[in-house]
């Protein structure tokens, strides 16, 4: 069962993001904020859920919430930046487009920056023990996730439809087959064996 609140905070937001070890796409943060009494047996860890959960929960999470934000940073940024400063600026971005402010905010694994004066806390594995991170994390992923069903009409070469950008055999083989696109952060090994690539 997971836990409501961290702190004795009523404004406690909870953030995680999705698709950082992918070779493709943004990097996408949620954050949530729920009210104190809420509750849901189904909700977990978005990894731990199908799909079909995921997107059953997702319209439960936005209309409950007492506010949420969703927000990519997408490979151009990522490369520039690299993905663990990328990840908490997608977090940073999420919690400022928050229609109210939180007291305090518990982030899904061990590194964030601080965000303005709010107290944080950093939890591992927060998204299997508080509610507010597993949302987020529920949010984070299903945004992502119909960001990459909207690339994969592009490019459907790469199956981003089924990986989502993630290192798979049939991404890897694709990448291999037709090169890279502009999604595809530059920055990352793409390819075991290769290197560099000429754009």
């Amino acid at each position: 069962m997971l836990l409501i609140n961290h702190s004795s905070h009523i404004l406690e937001c909870g953030t995680d993001e999705a698709g950082r070890g992918c070779l493709a796409g943004p990097v996408t943060a949620a954050a949530v904020v729920l009210p104190r009494n809420f509750k849901n047996k189904t909700l977990n860890d978005s990894k731990q859920l199908s799909e079909l959960k995921r997107t059953l929960l997702k319209p439960i999470i936005e209309t409950e919430a007492l506010c949420f934000s969703v927000s990519h940073v997408f490979q151009e940024d990522i490369d520039t930046i690299n993905i663990l400063n990328a990840s908490i600026l997608a977090m940073h971005n999420a919690i400022g487009s928050l229609s109210l402010v939180p007291e305090f905010i518990i982030v899904d694994g061990n590194r964030f920056k601080p965000y303005g004066n709010i107290p944080f806390e950093t939890i591992i594995k927060g998204d299997s023990k508080y509610l507010s991170i597993a949302a987020a994390s529920i949010l984070a992923k299903t945004y992502r996730d119909a960001y990459m069903n909207s690339i994969h009409e592009e490019y459907p070469m790469y199956q981003w439809n089924k990986n989502k950008g993630y290192p798979t055999k049939a991404h890897r083989a694709a990448i291999r087959k037709y090169g890279i696109t502009k999604y595809h952060r530059k920055t990352f090994r793409l390819l075991p064996e290769q290197f560099k690539f000429d754009l």
